[in-house]
């Protein structure tokens, strides 16, 4: 999203949006139920709409921000794994996985498998494949707890 698209939309469109913001006051002032929430997002629908901004792009631009944040993540776990790798210890579960925790990690995996379970502070990060990074925090949490 682009600070000059913006402003030029609002540099077009000022008095279409002067007149929603008057009508969304009134509403909210005037109007005591349910209706009334209904009828603000009703206008700021009708905004959005009359913008030319799309549900692909605010799809889109969410995406993004995602993919950000997972690639943030990633790196986040992976200096932990970096600096807590001395820490780690390795756990063979009944079930013939294991489990190897840190103060900030826990990975689970199938010895042999590419994937492995990895939660960051608690927070479940899905199955990543098998990287270079990953194996070496693997080998040393073996070796520490041998």
């Amino acid at each position: 999203m682009d600070v000059q698209v913006w402003t030029e939309f609002l540099r077009q469109n000022w008095l279409v949006i002067a007149v929603a913001l008057v009508v969304l006051l009134l509403i909210v002032n005037l109007v005591k139920t349910v209706v009334k929430w209904a009828l603000v997002l009703l206008i700021a629908a009708f905004i959005v709409i009359y913008s030319g901004i799309s549900l692909k792009d605010i799809g889109d631009a969410v995406n993004t921000v995602k993919d950000q944040a997972v690639e943030y993540s990633k790196n986040e776990v992976l200096n932990a794994m970096k600096n807590e790798a001395k820490e780690a210890k390795w756990v063979q579960n009944g079930d013939g996985t294991f489990t190897i925790t840190t103060p900030n990690l826990e990975v689970t995996g199938t010895p042999g498998n590419d994937k492995v379970k990895v939660v960051f502070r608690g927070v479940s990060l899905g199955e990543w494949k098998m990287s270079d990074a990953l194996e070496i925090f693997v080998q040393e949490a073996e070796k520490n707890s041998k």
